[in-house]
């Protein structure tokens, strides 16, 4: 029998504040430091590694933190969630995302039907036409091949899609795999739609249209301003154009796509990358093969999830070190700080996913809680943000936990050697010396080059990015998310957060508006 308790009820977690702090200065100095490294790491899926020697944790932090995953029923309420059980409470909707990927337990019905063949069917779809537009069955009205492919979405539609793009771009070049170039389209700035027109051939270019109630302001704006550029190029819109949506939305039959691809209520927008609103896009451009390797490396990293044992299960333990930071230690914060320039935009896509997610103050039950619950995500690609906000994370006064990720290799494999060692190895050595520097500091009598150290991280280590490791990665951060809601015992399925500023939009662009809505609408020239 599952019960959903509110953290600071937990006795575990109570026990919890009263384990002994660990001093990263101390152990993680010299010998100590190494026997660490080796120790206090686990196994992921598709061989990556997650080592997390320079989180604040010792064995006895540990072992409470797996009594903590037992009293708290972690691995029971996601096998809970996979089997099908109403786990979004707020919006009494089942969440279904990890079985886009793989069938974890049971077989779950729902609107009349299997919902692993209803994925799988629309993956089907998906590869069906994907094929056909690289064969040359599906052309422009002038018998061409289509180069481009557009998303148009925002949020969730945008985000992951995109952040999963960019990181298997140069990898799909090297492996011959890239069909067609990608770009997205996502604000409702003009700017960003007349932006991307002007670097493609609108001519050559399909457009995924992403909206899984048909209606979203932003989305619906920006499809209007890439017809308007068809129809000035003399292209009838209905042959450049496909939709993904919901099958009871008005996107869904219409006479203006070339055809449509299904997603459902089961699926946030934040985890649906996985659904046709990530499959439509990567398969036009990196072919179906890809996708499906993708789906692989999630599915391997969701098995893991289900493991009890905390240590063999990385995301769990990724996800209760976090809230041991979070409400034990204070750390407001978390910083993603991938060495892969390819993972350019997954810190942003994390922002979304875990903001989105555990920004709640209530609980599951609509109940005010008494304890702090999702921190501030944020991040940039090593070495770039060591030339931008690490003076803050070293010798400023706000400790801000850090996630590292880093490969041994490259995508591409073209490297130099400048004063005896690669790129690549230049890179891996910062890394190296960020998590060392930020947890053992340094000492010194003038006081602006003293480091004070204790700035806890932790590394994913895999041997390249690929589209398995990918998927994995994706799947460990969503998977640890999910453990921490279950923990704080919010809901985090449902968005509500954004829809007050979408209500009173509208009554701007209604022109029903006084008080300070009328004038900074005046302001704004609207």
């Amino acid at each position: 029998m599952i019960s959903w308790n509110n953290l600071d009820t937990v006795a575990s977690f109570q026990e919890l504040e009263k384990v002994a702090k660990v001093s990263l200065v101390e152990v993680m100095a010299g010998e100590n430091g190494a026997d660490r490294v080796r120790k206090y790491s686990a196994p992921m899926a598709e061989g990556m590694v997650f080592n997390y020697a320079s989180r604040p944790v010792d064995d006895a932090v540990l072992a409470t933190l797996a009594k903590v995953a037992e009293e708290t029923q972690l691995t029971e309420k996601f096998e809970a969630l996979y089997n099908g059980e109403m786990i979004n409470t707020g919006e009494k909707r089942l969440v279904l995302h990890h079985m886009c990927r793989g069938q974890l337990g049971e077989a779950v019905v729902a609107d009349g039907g299997d919902k692993r063949e209803f994925y799988t069917g629309e993956q089907k779809k998906i590869e069906a036409f994907a094929n056909k537009v690289h064969n040359g069955e599906i052309t422009n009205a002038a018998g061409e091949k289509f180069t481009t492919v557009v998303q148009i979405g925002i949020g969730g539609s945008d985000l992951g899609p995109r952040a999963i793009y960019l990181a298997l771009e140069n990898w799909a070049k090297v492996n011959n795999t890239l069909k067609m170039e990608a770009k997205f389209i996502s604000n409702v700035d003009p700017d960003d739609a007349a932006g991307v027109l002007a670097t493609i051939d609108v001519a050559h270019s399909l457009f995924v249209l992403v909206s899984k109630s048909g209606t979203t302001l932003e989305t619906l704006t920006n499809e209007s301003f890439v017809k308007d550029a068809l129809k000035n190029a003399g292209l009838d819109p209905a042959k450049h154009m496909v939709a993904v949506t919901s099958e009871t939305s008005p996107l869904a039959k219409s006479a203006d796509y070339l055809d449509a691809f299904f997603m459902d209520d089961y699926i946030g927008g934040r985890f649906s990358s996985s659904s046709a609103v990530g499959g439509a896009v990567l398969s036009l451009a990196f072919g179906p093969e890809v996708f499906a390797q993708f789906l692989e490396g999630a599915a391997a990293a969701d098995k893991t999830a289900t493991n009890k044992d905390l240590l063999a299960n990385p995301a769990m333990l990724d996800a209760l070190i976090g809230v041991y930071e979070r409400n034990v230690l204070g750390y407001e914060n978390t910083a993603v700080l991938p060495y892969s320039q390819a993972l350019s935009r997954f810190p942003a896509h994390l922002q979304q996913l875990d903001m989105e997610s555990n920004g709640k103050s209530v609980n599951r039950f609509g109940d005010p809680i008494d304890y702090v619950t999702g921190p501030i995500i944020f991040g940039e690609p090593g070495t770039n943000g060591q030339h931008s906000f690490y003076q803050l994370l070293h010798q400023g006064t706000t400790i801000v936990p850090l996630q590292f990720v880093g490969f041994r290799n490259s995508q591409m494999g073209q490297d130099v050697i400048i004063e005896g060692s690669t790129s690549q190895q230049k890179l891996n050595a910062n890394v190296v010396a960020q998590i060392v520097a930020f947890a053992c500091g340094k000492d010194d009598d003038d006081r602006n080059k003293y480091f004070a150290g204790e700035r806890p991280s932790s590394i994913i280590v895999g041997d390249q990015l690929n589209p398995r490791t990918m998927g994995a990665l994706l799947a460990h951060f969503e998977n640890k998310v999910m453990f921490q809601g279950f923990a704080w015992n919010v809901n985090s399925f449902d968005q509500e957060g954004v829809q007050l500023g979408k209500v009173l939009a509208k009554k701007v662009l209604a022109h029903d508006t006084d008080g300070a809505l009328k004038v900074y609408s005046e302001l704004l020239n609207i």
